[in-house]
């Protein structure tokens, strides 16, 4: 019985040594050259740089306009081109992309597959998932457990939008909050104790019509383009703000102490909160309720908006610098459905050196002219 228990105990360690899990091993980025800044809304709609920032927290976003390019693929293949660069691993080594998107280019064929062909990935296959801002969280818990099956060994995550394409700029209290980029990260196979340890997402799509709440009530199978929706401007986004709201900072909260809990974390031991950028009162609730420090919560919504499927792995391109091997990073997320969840990661390297290699490039109002942000990006596309 003795010799037993041993080869099992054995049987067990040499299992948890090899292991599979799914790490983050680098980070891209892009957001378009053009800055819709509150004076110049202002001038849009009847709206202010006071009202804005004391109910959103928005200074400036940037907008992909048509002369510059189209369609949320645009974003995505700057952003994996740069990760490509950075990373300087063999476009043919990469097996799969997914691409978390509300704002695809065509219904089909998928932003995925257009991704692949202009970053010129031979053996990938992609598709796309929709989950509104929770997108990307979702993508991620996806992605890994491709890499987990033991069948794909490099695989890359993006998520972004182009929402521009479906702001109503004549409703005030939409306009100002949604902003345009993409962000990807690469993700490895490890049998390390790094990468995505756990995930908790949920959904409330009938339960009390969560949906009508936020929601584009046309464009879809159930309510094709007609002269009727274009007319009637239903093709944008509608949202019911104060709605929104309470339901982001309670599930937001739940989700993620359900994580913390359940994986022996506490406040002193969280490295990183992602948040969703959607409004920094949300964030700074969130922020509050779980008691982690705001200095330990990742913020870009004042200079980059609300991105939908981009706001989490943009947060990561500008945060690379600050990232070490072994924190503690708790993702969270809210989205139309209502979609929402956390997943928890242990970062997997130093972000500092990769990040130099090219860095996130964006314009921040107070810290560069916009002259000199200009220069920057148009000498880093040639």
């Amino acid at each position: 019985m003795a010799a037993l228990f041993f080869l099992y105990t054995k049987y067990l360690e040499f299992f948890e040594m090899e292991k599979i899990n799914a790490v983050i091993t680098g980070v891209g980025g892009y957001v378009p050259n053009y800055i819709l800044d509150n004076e110049e809304m202002s001038r849009i709609v009847d709206t202010s740089d006071e009202w804005i920032m004391q109910r959103i927290g928005v200074k400036t976003r940037h907008i992909l306009r048509p002369e510059q390019g189209s369609g949320t693929s645009y974003l995505m293949t700057r952003a994996v081109k740069q990760l490509l660069r950075k990373t300087q691993v063999d476009p043919a080594s990469v097996e799969l992309v997914i691409c978390a998107t509300t704002t695809p280019d065509y219904h089909f064929p998928s932003t995925a597959s257009l991704v692949i062909d202009a970053c010129g990935l031979p053996q990938a296959f992609g598709f796309d998932m929709e989950a509104a801002c929770s997108g990307f969280l979702y993508a991620l818990e996806v992605g890994a457990n491709f890499v987990r099956s033991g069948r794909y060994q490099r695989i890359i995550v993006c998520g972004g939008d182009h929402m521009s394409s479906m702001t109503n700029y004549e409703d005030r209290n939409t306009c100002p909050i949604f902003g345009d980029g993409a962000a990807c990260v690469m993700m490895e196979a490890t049998t390390e104790n790094y990468g995505l340890i756990d995930g908790y997402y949920r959904v409330d799509g009938i339960k009390g019509k969560a949906y009508e709440h936020l929601h584009m009530s046309a464009g879809g199978s159930a309510r094709m383009p007609s002269h009727e929706t274009v007319d009637g401007r239903e093709h944008f986004v509608y949202q019911e703000g104060r709605a929104v709201y309470k339901h982001a900072v309670l599930d937001m909260t739940s989700a993620v102490k359900t994580i913390i809990q359940r994986n022996g974390l506490s406040k002193e031991n969280v490295d990183w909160v992602v948040p969703h950028q959607a409004n920094i009162n949300i964030e700074a609730s969130v922020a509050e309720r779980i008691g982690i420090s705001r200095d330990h919560v990742m913020v870009n919504i004042d200079h980059m908006a609300n991105t939908s499927g981009g706001t989490l792995p943009l947060c990561l391109w500008e945060y690379e610098p600050r990232l070490k091997k072994g924190d503690n990073i708790v993702f969270t997320s809210f989205g139309a459905g209502f979609t929402w969840g956390a997943s928890y990661m242990i970062w997997g390297y130093d972000g500092a050196d990769e990040a130099a290699k090219e860095p996130a490039q964006f314009y921040k109002e107070g810290l560069i002219s916009r002259e000199e942000w200009y220069k920057l990006r148009s000498a880093s596309e040639e």
